[in-house]
């Protein structure tokens, strides 16, 4: 998939021609919007991803957050081109209810540049309460 642009591939994903990657079938993770700069995915949190406590575990929170941010950055680089995490911070502000309800994230890059990009993102319930936000910085890579 290095060929085509990444903003195709999302949207190739939301449109069923392409499926999910194994990380988002994993976290039942779906494109919802995407385009240059700006990615929307939504997430239903299940009871088998709570801790101990039976709380939805923090990692999950992470991973969607992580992928919607690098989307972000993502999308606006070329074919060819690629990004990994290089920081990442989040905020939890409220716990995710297991209620089967789903959960939107949605991230805008802030500065795509030739070596870093930066990336600003949140994640609100189905009633649009925040329940966290976070912020990333990408290594630019060559494939």
């Amino acid at each position: 998939m290095r060929e085509i642009a990444y903003l195709d591939l999302l949207l190739r994903m939301k449109a069923g021609r392409l499926p999910r990657s194994s990380m988002m079938e994993s976290l039942d993770l779906h494109v919802e919007e995407a385009e240059a700069g700006r990615v929307v995915f939504t997430g239903t949190p299940h009871e088998a991803y709570s801790n101990p406590l039976g709380t939805l575990h923090g990692g999950w929170y992470a991973s969607l957050l992580d992928s919607v941010l690098g989307s972000a950055v993502q999308t606006m680089l070329p074919a060819g081109k690629g990004q990994t995490t290089l920081e990442f911070k989040l905020n939890f502000v409220r716990a995710v209810q297991l209620d089967g309800r789903p959960v939107r994230c949605e991230a805008r890059a802030r500065h795509v540049g030739r070596r870093t990009g930066t990336a600003e993102g949140e994640i609100v319930d189905a009633d649009g309460k925040l329940l966290a936000h976070g912020s990333t910085t990408c290594l630019i890579l060559d494939f």
